[in-house]
């Protein structure tokens, strides 16, 4: 079994810590180690199905954009690396990323037209952690995709409900609309998207 590093690390020894194929999913949080909750069904439903819709987009309209399986999100100059959950790449700007080729790494907002996380148990680190790193890498999209309503009232109402929470930038900063049962996803990056909150949240529902 691999142990997490206990004191502060730093990106790169984080980088070089990473087990290969240890089933376990590890993130760097200002230079802590923190071991993710393993997905349920309906998580990896969620990601299977809204990552199926956009890259039948990205085909379809020939844009030059790639979604990789597993790669990390860097902040600049923060010891922090993030497995997003659905992770959109902008093809041409890659060739400006110092650490893609060696480390499979992203770290310029500009490569990253869409990011996507979907809330699990640990639901304050995509509301608050990474809104605010996205945020200030200037990633243009964030989608944060709450289907079992598990973040605060602020963000999902009271009572809480399913809720999609898309931030599009504005002049540095997020501008958040919401999305809920049959409302239609409005995506800047994917305008052409046709998809209602209800279809991506009953994905998992059998």
């Amino acid at each position: 079994m691999t142990q997490a590093l206990a004191k502060l690390v730093t990106f790169e020894e984080f980088v070089n810590w990473l087990p290969e194929n240890s089933g376990v999913r590890y993130e760097l949080h200002n230079g802590e180690i923190i071991e993710m909750a393993q997905p349920v069904g309906e998580h990896e439903e969620i990601k299977g199905f809204t990552t199926i819709k956009l890259s039948a987009l990205i085909d379809r309209l020939e844009l030059a954009y790639v979604i990789p399986n597993q790669v990390i999100v860097k902040p600049e100059g923060k010891d922090s690396g993030y497995f997003p959950d659905v992770l959109v790449l902008n093809r041409a700007n890659l060739k400006n990323e110092p650490l893609w080729k060696k480390q499979s790494t992203i770290s310029l907002g500009a490569s990253i037209p869409l990011v996507i996380e979907i809330v699990s148990t640990n639901w304050r680190d995509d509301y608050y952690l990474k809104y605010a790193d996205y945020e200030e890498m200037g990633i243009a999209e964030y989608w944060i995709i709450d289907y079992a309503a598990l973040g605060g009232r602020n963000f999902l109402g009271n009572p809480k409900q399913p809720t999609i929470c898309i931030c599009n930038l504005v002049d540095g900063e997020y501008q958040i609309s919401k999305f809920r049962e049959n409302d239609r996803v409005i995506s800047q990056t994917f305008p052409d998207l046709k998809l209602t909150a209800n279809q991506i949240f009953q994905v998992g529902i059998v």
